[in-house]
């Protein structure tokens, strides 16, 4: 195995792993229900925050 052929799988893999890491967050993106701007808040957001804000 000579140093192309090294770099050539060094780069394959690479790639391979961003797309693999890509497809997972799509996935896992579709499954929360989408853009769904309140429901990326976390689970320590609550309503309670906003009433501090309206005071």
């Amino acid at each position: 195995m000579n140093q192309s052929d090294l770099l050539f799988l060094v780069i394959f893999v690479i790639l391979l792993s961003s797309l693999t890491v890509f497809i997972v967050q799509f996935v896992r993106s579709r499954r929360r229900g989408g853009g769904d701007v309140d429901r990326r808040a976390g689970w320590w957001e609550g309503p309670w925050d906003d009433d501090d804000r309206k005071r």
